[in-house]
């Protein structure tokens, strides 16, 4: 479904504020895998969504998504394959549309569109479905402005666009992160509850090791550019944050510095 072989992205190469953000990336994920990606600041994690989605061009290797090679497609073309979840819950909707617009634009998402946008009753209906499925209250409130959210409802929303189409691959970008605890395992479970359902291969960045363990069935760890640890089966399941630490250490020859990944820990 991915395959990633050998990339490498510099950031201002040749320069003082040169910054090697990945250090020959190989990872392959088969269809259906769920993976949980943590790793200390810096290490990377983002860099690699980013790449994949194609905000940034590679310097050398390749990314392939479900047989097509997209190393050298712009964002735009790649979206036709991805679903993706930014940590802020700003990003991902249009604010000032009603919730049903912002529905509507997702689901028409690579059809062609005319002069005229509008809502059909059909559609309505269809969201009011979805919306129930939340559990947020939502069905009861398609004509309102999605900035009128909260930070998970909004989230839950860009969630429900973002896999509208069944994409070939969804990214989570810390999606949940921004959001208070009880929010934040809501979207949790919403996220995992859609992606067994509708059986998408999916990665998430997240801080919280036992999320990272927990969810999913594979988990990656990243640090200074590289996959230093992957992990599946029941071998993750068995893991513990103990686990995780140590095998940073181990792996990387460093302690871990990240304070959200540490307050995670098992006490």
């Amino acid at each position: 479904m991915l395959e990633i072989k050998n990339v490498h992205k510099t950031f201002n190469p040749n320069t003082i504020n040169e910054k090697k953000a990945l250090k020959g990336i190989d990872l392959v994920l088969n269809e259906g895998d769920f993976v949980t990606v943590i790793g200390g600041n810096g290490a990377g994690k983002s860099t690699m969504l980013n790449m994949i989605a194609g905000v940034y061009p590679v310097d050398c290797g390749s990314i392939v998504i479900d047989g097509i090679d997209v190393t050298k497609l712009p964002e735009h073309k790649r979206a036709a394959y991805i679903g993706r979840v930014f940590q802020d819950p700003m990003n991902g909707t249009a604010a000032d549309m009603q919730i049903d617009e912002n529905l509507a634009l997702a689901s028409r998402r690579g059809k062609r569109r005319g002069l005229k946008f509008g809502v059909s009753h059909k559609e309505k209906a269809a969201f009011t479905e979805l919306l129930a499925s939340l559990d947020l209250g939502l069905e009861t409130r398609l004509t309102s402005k999605v900035g009128l959210l909260s930070g998970g409802q909004r989230q839950a929303v860009t969630l429900l666009m973002a896999t509208m189409k069944k994409p070939k691959l969804l990214l989570l970008d810390e999606h949940t992160a921004a959001l208070d605890p009880k929010t934040a395992k809501k979207v949790l479970d919403l996220t995992t509850k859609i992606v067994e359902r509708d059986k998408l291969t999916a990665i998430m960045i997240t801080h919280n090791m036992k999320d990272a363990i927990a969810i999913g069935n594979r988990l990656i760890m990243m640090n200074d550019g590289k996959i230093i640890y992957d992990v599946s089966g029941e071998e993750k399941k068995s893991l513990t944050t103990t686990d995780l630490l140590a095998k940073f250490k181990t792996t990387s020859g460093e302690e871990l510095d990240n304070d959200r990944m540490l307050l995670s820990a098992d006490k």
